[in-house]
């Protein structure tokens, strides 16, 4: 089965860290101040995992 990727977006501070670094996976909605996930089941994995280490309340899940 393929893991897939989640962001809690009501626990995202918006710093723009997952977008920095894997902007294939992640995206920044300027309005909301908020990411996004762009491929849930897709995307570089490693990329992804990448990024969550470095989100700061650790809001994003692979799984």
């Amino acid at each position: 089965m393929a893991k897939k990727v989640t962001l809690d977006t009501d626990e995202c501070i918006g710093c723009g860290n997952c977008a920095e670094i894997c902007p294939e996976v992640f995206g920044l909605n300027g309005d909301e101040a908020k990411a996004f996930v762009l491929k849930e089941d897709g995307g570089d994995l490693e990329c992804a995992e990448e990024a969550a280490a470095a989100c700061p309340v650790s809001c994003i899940k692979i799984a």
